[in-house]
């Protein structure tokens, strides 16, 4: 084969592997192809040719890399070098201990007991200020233990369920098929039971005729709890049993601040004729304050208290004394701490999924809107597109400026993400200086104008702290849910070409064609 056909070949495969024609690519490529075609190229064997002229320890370790290119072994000399430098020794070995951390944050919480508890004793003994390296090796050992003892086969029993994949327990559980158990290992009847007694509100005394048709129909036919469309119309009558306690609460909660009223106003009366002993005003006082002690107290019974009450008050009018008049404030407050709960809980409900700092949606709001668009993809064919937002250089904002200051900038980078959205769109805080935008009905195109024109707000911006201005850029991942396989691999290949514009040098989008 000549050296023009291994040209074109190199050039067919760039193409075919959607690459750059760069210098680095073109070279790497064509030394594959001439290494297939048996033909001996001097310039592709440069790795091996300089590997020879440094030291053995050096070629030991260069072995390990498995290195096939001049620029990789440059960079490898470059590591070296750098590490020469002791500050840059300790800020690597900060952040690769901080990163280690990270992880076994995430291996604390996977579903294996051993794996969290291992995981909690080796984040304890990193922050250890006087770590040995005798002790590294016993960690480092326990970790090889576990994994070399480790059996998965346990999984095993679920095979006749569904296809069992050891690499991803998540879709392994997901497709595991109920109907394929044998009818006789399942208790059909007592899981109907349960769905019914489920279905039944807890504090709302209706039952919608929804909820009265599906119990009925599981008490006939306990095993249609298999159908997939049972399954649905049993999850939707569920949301209809909360929303019926919520309905009955709220309207329990007017009962009572309208009661509440009432009885202070009745009470003011009372003071006012009131010219005699108060004996009657403080037990009438007692019973109120007994009342803001009573946490387990129903609505009927609290209701009821308090209109005995109400009565005990009209009753002793006669012998009440002017002294009476302060504790008209001590009623007032008992209503509008029943008036305020039910927007306590309404705030509470909103907290949960609200970023503290940025007032964005946090992580767990942003994974139930990608479940929500997701399930309009499947149903109604919906497209959408993620983008994955992360402010360049951090940590120097931090380091330079201080944290009040870095909070500063994620506060006013949210704003900058919320104006440029539009309202059918989702804006969150992924995590630390990351950002979420779940773009519905947007292709990749539309989606990298989108994240064009917010890293133009933001190098546009300026962001001032006590009275000095700091300069910023955005690097940004973008990727269509109709161009991928899952939900998961959309939001990963977004993650990924975040990092890959971080690579390219900052400031830039990063599609997933």
């Amino acid at each position: 084969m000549t050296i023009n056909a291994i040209i074109k070949k190199a050039l067919t495969r760039l193409q075919k592997e959607n690459k750059l024609l760069t210098p680095f690519n073109y070279a790497e490529v064509f030394c594959k192809e001439a290494k297939a075609a048996g033909i001996v190229i001097d310039d592709c064997n440069e790795v091996q040719k300089y590997t020879k002229t440094l030291n053995a320890n050096y070629q030991n370790e260069l072995r390990q890399y498995h290195l096939t290119s001049s620029q990789e072994l440059i960079r490898y000399l470059i590591s070296k070098l750098n590490r020469l430098n002791p500050g840059n020794c300790i800020t690597l070995l900060e952040s690769t201990t901080l990163l280690l951390k990270r992880v076994l944050d995430v291996m604390e919480v996977l579903h294996n007991t051993e794996v969290s508890k291992l995981a909690r004793q080796t984040k304890k003994f990193l922050d250890d200020p006087k770590i040995s390296i005798e002790q590294l090796d016993t960690f480092r050992q326990l970790w090889v233990n576990f994994l070399t003892t480790y059996d998965d086969t346990f999984l095993q029993k679920l095979k006749p369920l569904g296809d069992i994949q050891t690499a991803d327990l998540k879709t392994t559980i997901e497709n595991l098929d109920i109907s394929k158990r044998s009818s006789s290992s399942i208790d059909f009847e007592a899981i109907s039971s349960l769905i019914i007694s489920s279905l039944k509100p807890s504090i709302s005394s209706s039952v919608n005729e929804k909820m009265l048709h599906i119990s009925n129909m599981l008490k006939n036919n306990p095993e249609m709890v298999t159908s997939k469309s049972v399954q649905d119309e049993i999850k939707q009558a569920i949301k209809l049993r909360i929303s019926l306690d919520k309905s009955n609460l709220k309207n329990m909660f007017e009962s009572l601040d309208n009661l509440l009223d009432k009885l202070s106003m009745q009470l003011l009366l009372i003071i006012e004729k009131s010219d005699r002993s108060n004996l009657d005003i403080k037990a009438i006082k007692i019973e109120l304050e007994n009342y803001k002690s009573y946490k387990n107290i129903d609505f009927k019974t609290a209701h009821k208290k308090l209109y005995s009450i109400a009565v005990a008050l009209e009753d002793s009018s006669s012998a009440l004394c002017s002294n009476a008049n302060t504790q008209h404030d001590r009623v007032k407050e008992l209503s509008k701490r029943v008036e305020m709960l039910e927007h306590e809980l309404q705030i509470a409900k909103e907290v949960a999924q609200e970023d503290f700092l940025t007032k964005l949606y946090n992580k767990r709001a942003l994974d139930k809107f990608l479940n929500i668009k997701e399930s309009e993809y499947d149903r109604y064919n919906r497209d959408y597109s993620v983008v994955m937002f992360d402010i360049d250089h951090f940590k120097r904002v931090n380091d330079t400026f201080g944290h009040e200051a870095g909070d500063v900038i994620l506060s006013s980078f949210a704003k900058i993400l919320k104006d440029a959205s539009r309202s059918v769109d989702v804006i969150g805080r992924f995590g630390g200086e990351e950002f979420m935008a779940i773009l519905s009905q947007t292709d990749l195109k539309n989606a990298v104008l989108f994240a064009q024109k917010v890293l133009l707000h933001v190098k546009k911006a300026k962001f001032i702290y006590k009275g000095q201005r700091i300069d910023l850029t955005v690097s940004a991942g973008a990727a269509q849910r109709s161009k991928l396989s899952s939900l998961q691999e959309a939001v990963n290949s977004s993650d990924e070409q975040l990092y890959v514009a971080k690579h390219n040098g900052r400031d830039r989008v990063e599609p997933t064609f």
